[in-house]
């Protein structure tokens, strides 16, 4: 499934792809679905359709990572190599080098209700932007 998203990275109008295989067990999970093999594989070829259809879109969004890390940093390769801001929300505390070198934002971190989501000061998930933590970005002042 796919939408387009303006709050989940700051200042981005982002083009936000569920990946199915997810290899996390968030108590609460928004998406349960997503932990079966469903959906069509995503490719290169179908990246450029989609951002070819969505017009005005300056970040792509994984909504997971699946189970197969390289595949996933093939394609968060080509997103950038179209010009575009490269996301990851990714279920797991932490991440290979690799994928803090391959994305522009990061979400690490399952989701725990009594934590809550991003915009809560309590929440154990984070965001970085290059490395750097942007989490707060998401909490009213």
């Amino acid at each position: 499934m796919t939408s387009v998203v303006m709050e989940e990275i700051p200042d981005r109008v982002s083009l936000a792809v569920d990946i199915s295989n997810c290899r996390g067990n968030c108590v609460g999970c928004h998406s349960p679905f997503l932990k079966q093999d469903v959906g069509e594989e995503l490719t290169a070829e179908i990246i450029d359709r989609l951002v070819a259809d969505n017009f005005g879109v300056n970040c792509f969004l994984f909504l997971g990572e699946g189970q197969d890390p390289q595949a996933i940093l093939f394609l968060a390769a080509h997103v950038r190599e179209l010009g575009l801001d490269v996301a990851l929300y990714s279920g797991r505390e932490e991440v290979e080098d690799e994928f803090w070198e391959a994305f522009d934002y990061l979400k690490l971190g399952p989701y725990r209700p009594e934590c809550g989501p991003l915009n809560k000061r309590t929440t154990n998930q984070r965001l970085y932007h290059h490395g750097k933590d942007i989490t707060e970005r998401f909490w009213k002042r």
